[in-house]
């Protein structure tokens, strides 16, 4: 299969999956969670069998709290976020999860679990209850955090076009090796939109908030896109020495001389992944889903989008000078 030849369907498709991904960010945009909106979020299991979401819900009505959402983890664990914030309202709703007891030194004991400590609310013999945390978010806290993310993947951006256009400085011929970052981060962009689009439908239609550590999986996932780019564009680069051709021949060698390296790397994060996300509990969840479906999508950019932007833009070049001379 010649993959540069059918370049015009990759790119077309990859920028109709990149549009519509920005569009359904514009119309719905992600469902922020408390580190960005600001907000609490209490962690608890129960000792004994725990109860329905529904009666949850019943007991903490009379609070009033806004935007109450209740997650399940593991067998006996949920997790509340809500958008309340101070001490009294969290003494307040673990004084309504144990039956409106008081929460006092008397009823509250601490267990030791090596460096950690964590806090074991006692209250009826029906319903004892671990708090596991508590994290509190103010507004302000959470406008700052949303700016610093975002600046921390322009930042990465920036760096990783001027990481390129260094390593591959010494590639001039037939296409500029500031060229190469412009195509990498053109991949980048796609595995970002793509990534975001994706989640934007998950947040409305299955409630899915984006937290501080889909951000973190956002930057792994640009270093991993990269990554893969990189070693396809470091094969063009020797193949460049080594044989006389056609560009987009060297190019689609190269690609397929990097293809079972791409492939095997991918089916091995990936499996990893998938034993994450059903093993490793719901917590670490906000991280290992945009991680799984990044990483799929910025293997697939690597030799379906920016290798085919390379090829495309020495094509033009070659066009314009054609046409000038």
């Amino acid at each position: 299969m010649k993959i540069i030849k059918y370049r015009n369907y990759f790119l077309t498709f990859s920028s109709i999956l990149t549009v519509i991904a920005i569009l359904l960010w514009i119309m719905w945009g992600l469902n922020l969670g408390i580190d960005f909106t600001g907000g609490s979020l209490l962690e608890i299991e129960y000792a004994q069998s725990r109860p329905i979401v529904s009666d949850i819900q019943a007991q903490l009505a009379d609070l009033g709290l806004k935007g109450l959402k209740i997650q399940s983890l593991g067998d006996k664990g949920y997790i509340l976020r809500f958008q309340d914030t101070g001490e009294e309202i969290h003494q307040k709703v673990l004084a309504k999860l144990v039956g409106d007891q008081t929460v006092d030194n008397k009823n509250l004991k601490v267990e030791s679990t090596g460096n950690a400590k964590i806090d074991v609310i006692a209250g009826s013999a029906t319903n004892n209850i671990i708090e596991k945390r508590f994290d509190s978010v103010g507004p302000s806290i959470g406008a700052e955090l949303k700016t610093k993310a975002f600046y921390a993947i322009i930042l990465v951006v920036i760096s990783i076009v001027i990481y390129i256009a260094i390593s591959f400085r010494k590639v001039s011929y037939p296409i500029s090796s500031w060229k190469y970052g412009v195509a990498a981060i053109i991949a980048l962009i796609h595995d970002i939109f793509v990534t975001i689009g994706i989640f934007v439908i998950l947040g409305k239609f299955f409630g899915f908030e984006v937290n501080t550590p889909f951000v973190a999986a956002l930057l792994t996932i640009l270093g991993f896109s990269v990554n893969d780019t990189i070693v396809v564009f470091d094969r063009v680069r020797e193949n460049l020495h080594k044989y006389e051709g056609e560009f987009e021949e060297i190019v689609e060698k190269s690609i397929w001389e990097t293809m079972a390296r791409s492939i095997n790397t991918i089916v091995t994060v990936e499996l990893a992944l998938i034993a994450l996300l059903i093993f490793g509990g719901g917590v670490i969840n906000d991280f290992v889903l945009p991680l799984l479906i990044g990483i799929f999508f910025g293997a697939y950019s690597s030799i379906f989008i920016a290798s085919q932007v390379l090829v495309a833009w020495q094509k033009l070049d070659w066009a314009m000078k054609k046409s000038q001379s």
